[in-house]
């Protein structure tokens, strides 16, 4: 905490030299201020609010690109919300009973069915950044027992769903032989040779692209993801559809499933109802890409609540010194005694690869340290 406080004080001190001046860096209107009057950064093109021109973080990116004080700033903003809303919080939340932290497990407050986490919200430690993953450092196991602990994710798991649900032959045929998903989406979207090396960035453009169609991501966001214009991205949307018309025949079916019905299941049945979705004040299209992606992350969070059953049955009847500390959307974070590593590492990974028959396998990755981000490391 001292740390990050100390560090926002420098950035504080870099941000107004670059300003010109002391401002509250907080106030959307002092920076609008800031940016399109002192600074004089253009305005074209940028999204507006009741107030004036937003400076949210996706104008912030967007500026960034002209000017360094927009980066620093969404920085800033980055560390501060570390600081005050984990950093800060979570120690002050441990409960004097236990000496542990505790969160709230709630069942039935998503729309696609997957367990949420109040009071603190644990599925949303940051790990994109080397701060978020030192906080993540901070969460250990229980040293009075030398215990480890143990996380098991589900490897691509939308996307292994998508290949059963759609029956699209290339992509289960890609996961039954171990593929690389997103190196050969790059390939194809590109043009580039089947046994053509890829880049750090042509597979993220991959990886980008093949979640994106399974969120019914639009070309304007997929170009504003990949910094690409409109007209390439919907190219590229194009040519996905092309390689797995299955997948394109999919949703297509789907489609006019959902209108006819007024509702989608996932793969055990469960119905979610397109006129109970909240669109919130979102875009036209967001009750649409959600009726389509319902499915999709709706059986993902089946398969997770079936394997959360399926876990702790194995560790009862093989009475391992284990037990389940949390799940995060497609992980679970085991705490075990360590002389038990390897058997509750390869008990928990056999209770979720068998806990459904998909056209393509299901893979978990175990990792296993005395903090958390170790083990998912």
């Amino acid at each position: 905490s001292e740390e990050f406080g100390s560090k926002l004080v420098q950035m504080e001190g870099q941000i107004y030299a670059m300003a010109g001046g002391e401002f509250n860096i907080n106030s959307p209107k002092q920076l609008s201020d800031v940016l399109f009057n002192r600074i004089g950064l253009s305005t074209k093109g940028l999204k507006r609010t009741k107030t004036g021109v937003s400076t949210d973080s996706s104008v912030l990116e967007k500026l960034a690109l002209e000017h360094p004080l927009p980066g620093l700033i969404l920085e800033y903003r980055s560390i501060h919300k570390l600081k005050s809303t984990y950093v800060d919080a979570l120690p002050a939340q441990i409960s004097t009973v236990t000496g542990r932290l505790h969160t709230r497990l709630n069942q039935a407050v998503t729309g696609t069915g997957r367990l949420s986490s109040s009071e603190p919200n644990l599925q949303n430690i940051p790990v994109q950044t080397a701060e978020g993953r030192r906080i993540r450092e901070t969460f250990i196991a229980d040293r009075s027992r030398d215990a480890v602990l143990i996380s098991a994710d589900y490897s691509q798991i939308e996307l292994r769903v998508l290949a059963h649900l759609s029956n699209d032959a290339v992509l289960i045929d890609a996961f039954k032989h171990g593929i690389d998903i997103h190196a050969k989406t790059a390939r194809e979207i590109l043009g580039l040779p089947t046994d053509a090396e890829i880049t750090t960035e042509q597979r993220r453009m991959g990886k980008t692209i093949n979640f994106g169609v399974v969120y019914g991501m639009s070309g304007f966001r997929l170009g504003r993801e990949l910094g690409i214009p409109v007209s390439v991205a919907n190219g590229y949307i194009e040519n996905y559809f092309a390689r797995y018309s299955g997948v394109r025949d999919f949703f297509d079916k789907l489609s006019k499933e959902a209108d006819e019905l007024g509702f989608v299941k996932t793969l055990f049945g469960r119905k979610r109802i397109i006129a109970q979705i909240d669109a919130g004040g979102r875009d036209q299209g967001f009750v649409r890409r959600a009726a389509l992606n319902a499915p999709i992350q709706g059986t993902a969070a089946d398969i997770m609540k079936l394997a959360m059953m399926a876990v702790d049955q194995a560790l009862v009847e093989k009475k391992l010194p284990a037990k389940m500390l949390l799940q995060i959307h497609d992980e679970l974070l085991i705490e075990a005694d360590r002389s038990a590593q390897s058997e509750v590492a390869q008990c928990v990974k056999a209770a979720m690869e068998g806990v459904a028959l998909l056209a393509v396998p299901l893979e978990v990755d175990v990792g296993a340290g005395k903090n958390w981000q170790e083990a998912h490391g």
